[in-house]
This record gives C-alpha cells, sequence and structure tokens, in this order.
C-alpha cells in the first residue's frame, strides 16, 4: 500500500488495532525517517517487519502488548537514533537475549525495556539482567544416519587422524569397519572382518599399529591387524578356544605403559582371562576365575590404583586390584546387594568417579565412590534392560538406558539436584550398546540393536536465544 509513496518521510499509525506487523509491512518507503505505531495492540512483529528502513532515525513501539522481538528485527534500521519501547513488559528469558546484547551495542538512544518476567526480573529493567550464556542454551539428540542392519557392539578408534568405528553383526556374521567422510560427512564402510556369531570387536592400537579382537561364540576368537599392503584387516592371531569359551565383553586397559586387554567369559566352562601385548603379539597372562559366568568386565582407576569390575549373571560385582609386586590382579572387595548384574561402566564427572550398574531385572544404579566405598545416589527403572552407558559431549553428561520392552531413555545430569533426569526418549528394538563418537567437531553415538537398524544420533546444542 505504499508503493507509491517513496518521498514519505513520516507516518503516524497511532491508536489503532493493530495486533501484527508482518514481513515487509512498509516496503516502498525508502526515505521513512518516523515511523510512529503507538496504543495499538501488538503482540507479534515478524523478523523482516522493518526491512528496506535504511533512512529511518525514529521508531515507536510504544503502548502496545509486546513480550518479545524476534531476533535481528532492528537489523536493517542503519540510520536509527531513538526507539521507544516504553508500556511493553518484556519476558526476559533467552528470547530476550539478543536484545539485551543489542542495547549494549547500539549506539541508538532506547527507553527502558521492562521486565514482566520471570519472576526474579519482574518489574526490573533488562539492563539488569546478569547473564543468559548458561539458561540460553540445550540440547537434543537427532538422527543423523541408519544403517541398514543389526549389531550388538560398536567400538571406536582413531588412526592417522581419520575416526573409525567397528560394529560386531552376529546376524550377518561380520565386523564391519566404517571411516568417517570428512567430504560428505556421513559414515562409510572401509572393511569386513567376516566371522562366525560375532558379539565384539575391539579396536588395539599399539604404536603405528591397529589390531582389532574379534569375539565369537563359534569357531574361536581372533585378533586381526591391519595390512598396509593389502588395505585391509588380515587375521594375525588366535585366542584359546580352552580359556574362552562364550565371549560377552573386551575391555582395552594400559598399567605401566604396557597394553593389556581383558575378555569376559559367561559361560561356566570358560575363564574371564587378561591378555598382555609382548612386542610381537598378546598372550594369555591371567586367568581371573572360572565358574561364575561373567557379563562384563570394567577397568578404573581408583584413588590411583588400577581396578577391574567384574559383572556376574550369578554373584555380586567383584572388584579386583592390580598388586604393583606381582603386576597381578587380587582380590579386593565387592559391590554389596546387588546380584544379577549385566554391566558395570565408570565415568567421571567434575573429578569423582562413578560407576552405573545394569540391571534386567528389578532398579539399574547410578553409584558414587566415597573415598572408602561405592555408594548409591540413584536408582532407574530398568526393567528390561541390557545396557546403561554414561557419556559426554561439551559438559553436558549423559546415561543411555537401552530397553528390550520399550523406549530407550536419555538421562541428563542435573548439577543443581546432582541427579539425573529424564531428558528424552528414543525407538531402538532391543538395543544392546551406545556409544559415543566425535570428529569433525561433530559428536555423535551409536545405538546398536539386536533386532533393527544401528542407528547414529548426533547431539546438537540449539540456542534458544534464535
Amino acid at each position: 500500500m505504499f508503493s507509491h509513496l517513496p518521498s514519505l518521510q513520516l507516518l503516524l499509525l497511532n491508536s489503532n488495532s493493530f495486533t501484527v506487523i508482518r514481513d515487509d509491512a512498509f516496503a516502498g518507503l525508502f526515505h521513512l525517517e518516523y515511523l510512529f505505531i503507538e496504543g495499538n495492540k501488538i503482540e507479534t512483529i515478524s523478523r523482516n517487519a522493518f526491512r528496506g528502513l535504511r533512512d529511518l532515525t525514529h521508531l515507536s513501539l510504544a503502548n502496545n502488548h509486546l513480550k518479545a522481538l524476534p531476533r535481528d528485527v532492528f537489523s536493517d534500521l542503519d540510520s536509527l537514533i531513538e526507539l521507544d519501547l516504553r508500556g511493553n513488559k518484556f519476558e526476559c528469558d533467552c528470547k530476550a537475549k539478543w536484545l539485551f546484547l543489542w542495547l549494549k551495542m547500539t549506539n541508538s538512544t532506547v527507553s527502558d525495556v521492562l521486565c514482566i518476567g520471570p519472576a526474579e526480573y519482574q518489574d526490573k529493567k533488562l539492563n539488569d539482567v546478569t547473564s543468559f550464556d548458561y539458561e540460553c542454551t540445550t540440547t537434543d539428540f537427532v538422527v543423523h544416519q541408519i544403517l541398514p542392519y543389526q549389531s550388538v557392539s560398536v567400538d571406536t578408534f582413531n588412526s592417522k587422524n581419520d575416526v573409525f568405528v567397528a560394529i560386531a553383526q552376529p546376524s550377518m556374521e561380520n565386523c564391519m569397519v566404517l571411516e568417517w567422510d570428512h567430504i560428505e560427512m556421513n559414515f562409510r564402510s572401509y572393511d569386513n572382518i567376516t566371522g562366525q556369531s560375532i558379539v565384539g570387536c575391539k579396536a588395539i592400537l599399539v604404536g603405528d599399529q591397529v589390531f582389532v579382537v574379534v569375539a565369537q561364540l563359534f569357531g574361536g576368537s581372533h585378533i586381526y591387524k591391519y595390512d598396509e599392503s593389502w588395505t585391509k584387516f588380515v587375521k594375525f592371531q588366535d585366542i584359546e578356544v580352552s580359556r574362552i569359551s562364550k565371549p560377552n565383553d573386551i575391555e582395552l586397559f594400559e598399567i605401566d605403559s604396557e597394553m593389556f586387554f581383558v575378555i569376559a567369559d559367561s559361560s561356566k566352562a570358560g575363564l574371564s582371562t587378561v591378555y598382555k601385548w609382548n612386542n610381537k603379539g598378546f598372550y594369555s597372562y591371567q586367568s581371573l576365575h572360572e565358574w561364575f559366568r561373567d557379563t562384563d568386565a570394567e577397568f578404573l582407576d581408583i584413588d590411583g590404583k588400577s581396578h577391574l569390575i567384574l559383572s556376574s549373571r550369578s554373584q555380586v560385582p567383584i572388584i579386583l586390584q592390580w598388586n604393583k609386586v606381582s603386576k597381578k590382579f587380587v582380590p579386593h572387595s565387592e559391590i554389596p546387594n546387588m546380584e544379577d548384574v549385566l554391566a558395570v561402566k565408570s565415568f567421571r564427572m567434575q573429578d569423582n568417579l562413578y560407576i552405573t550398574l545394569t540391571r534386567f531385572i528389578g532398579d539399574s544404579r547410578v553409584m558414587k565412590w566415597n573415598s572408602k566405598q561405592f555408594v548409591e545416589i540413584q536408582a532407574l527403572p530398568s526393567r528390561g534392560a541390557m545396557t546403561l552407558q554414561p557419556f559426554s559431549f561439551k559438559n553436558n553428561y549423559y546415561l543411555a538406558l537401552g530397553s528390550d520392552y520399550t523406549f530407550s531413555q536419555i538421562y541428563q545430569w542435573d548439577g543443581e539436584k546432582k541427579i539425573f533426569r529424564l531428558f528424552k526418549e528414543i525407538y531402538v528394538q532391543a538395543p544392546r550398546s551406545f556409544t559415543a563418537v566425535s570428529t569433525d567437531r561433530r559428536d555423535f553415538f551409536f545405538a546398536s540393536s539386536f533386532k533393527g537398524n544401528t542407528q547414529i544420533f548426533e547431539h546438537i546444542v540449539i540456542d534458544l536465544s534464535l
């Protein structure tokens, strides 16, 4: 309606009943200097409402019903000298963050911006708000890539500035190795190690050598080594069938600059065994115990000393401590009243040591080390759970609880309440592992599925002030 008024310099729209100002509402008013829209019922202004008004010097939106303004709504007003926002009361929350920063940077004279909320800022000026930094970001997990196959475990490793993952696929009898594609920005096939009912693929880096321990339910377990000349993984070594009968978990660790891994064996006939690198290969170093159907092994540092926690279907988790004289693990203690634990995972947060204990029946637990023992800080309902995995991205701490009977749940640490709160639910069929992977300043986690597709979720940070 203003297209034929290019020379108009003053426009008064006071005391009407306008409720909205939409994009390009003043198109054609190239030389407008004064715009007054006072005493209306305006609640909403579109981001590009004032686009093109580069000669505007005075703008009044006084005495309307404004509680928020869209980010950069004044970005086109290069000549603005005075802005009047009196008679409006703003929600001084994250949506006002940009305005808070703009008020500190602009050379224009701006009337006081009063707050109606939150409660602590009611009837105060926006300039008096202390900070928006913490309150104005949140996070989310969105599906980045779907891999059309089932899996039970995912391991990640870095080699020559590239990021790889090794995925155990028992139904396809594969250990699939994927590589992050820096151009396509997704994970693509790199190599494939074939076997029989593979339940675990664990990468071990020794100098510039890359090995993958492939644990199998049938046909014995093996170690493969990456061969540069063949540009693929080739069999390097067998693992004794007599010791490892039904592998359930592989844990890699280092003590005094020496490389070890342990395989937890869940068969009554098997032996959970520690293997050590001797510059030529890996040999069996210590059998931990037998007849206990171990389901998981977790290596952790407790008060500067190396420990292993073994979880089992037939007894409470036991803690083994590394003896520096004998250079072997010896029984140290146990975690009482926690029978039938499928897995134990450790993590550190704010210099404190925590563990999670996964239980298929009953509640899973989060426990904290108090310098003497692990004490419970939270119980999580977990009927049907096979994995409770801690991970963190950008100082955000999470737990992923996978369930066979319902949606998997992601919990986030609440620093004020000192507990994990339910953050998001995701649908993964029969999840068996959650693995965090970071590359190119992007963060992902792989959700393996025993009955469906393997999913890759990306962790994103959302600025609520946008």
